[in-house]
């Protein structure tokens, strides 16, 4: 049986790929929990997995929950997806690595909520995306409402949620949602690969720490965030990469990082 989720790897690189193409990559429980074990892997493999990116096989990056699946559950197991899904996402975002949403087609709901929860976010020109949640009758419940909001700001994060909007790519793009627009699937994933060979060619110990700071101190005062940049300084200092970068300055030469 074909598995819902696929991980490839090249090199220091993870390929995260959703695998139900002809669902259009809808999220049931068995999707989930595949994810969730793939993402555990990722998490205790940061020193040779160093950046990840997330794709989809197929014309849709995800076209959401798989609501085939929510029309046959109770109320109970209803729960168990909505919780599955947050904790799913929240695992995505909590990642050392740095993250890539590479946006193939669709992004609708819960997909679009995946793609929330990476660090960047690619998409080609015809995608379309949006959280549509309220014309079904519920919210967003994997983070949309609270994640769109600190990226985009409340108001207008409120018009796409409140309106369940469909949007284009380049609306994404306009609207902050968006690192940038591929003309074609194989320019998207030229996007995605440049972005992250670009971070694989540095320390990979200070890549995780600088991404720390910069989630942990977007939710606090400054003076909070400066202390919690200083604590994530102190960890760099006594790596070797760090020292290998200093001789490899002195020596003229590329630094070989090793994630030590």
């Amino acid at each position: 049986m074909e598995q819902p989720v696929l991980l490839e790897r090249d090199g220091h690189l993870a390929i995260i790929k959703l695998n139900r193409p002809e669902e259009l990559n809808a999220l049931n429980y068995d999707t989930l929990a595949k994810l969730g074990e793939i993402v555990e892997q990722i998490q205790l493999d940061s020193k040779d997995i160093r950046v990840v990116i997330v794709a989809a096989q197929g014309r849709a990056f995800c076209a959401g929950a798989d609501l085939k699946e929510r029309r046959t559950l109770n109320e109970q197991q209803v729960r168990r997806n909505v919780r599955k899904i947050r904790d799913v996402f929240t695992a995505i975002e909590r990642l050392p690595q740095p993250t890539i949403a590479a946006i193939n087609g669709y992004a609708f709901g819960g997909g679009f909520e995946l793609a929330l929860a990476c660090d960047f976010r690619y998409a080609v020109q015809d995608a379309m995306m949006g959280l549509t949640e309220v014309s079904l009758g519920i919210i967003p419940g994997a983070g949309g409402t609270q994640r769109l909001s600190r990226l985009i700001g409340p108001s207008k994060a409120k018009e796409l949620i409140l309106t369940a909007r469909k949007i284009s790519a380049k609306t994404a793009l306009d609207y902050g949602f968006l690192n940038g627009v591929a003309e074609s699937q194989e320019q998207l994933t030229d996007q995605a690969l440049s972005l992250a060979n670009e971070i694989l060619g540095n320390a990979p110990l200070a890549v995780y720490q600088a991404k720390y700071a910069i989630d942990k101190g977007s939710s606090v005062d400054l003076q909070t965030g400066l202390d919690l940049e200083s604590k994530a300084y102190e960890v760099i200092i006594p790596t070797k990469d760090r020292l290998e970068a200093l001789e490899a300055f002195r020596e003229k030469r590329k630094p070989v990082f090793r994630g030590e």
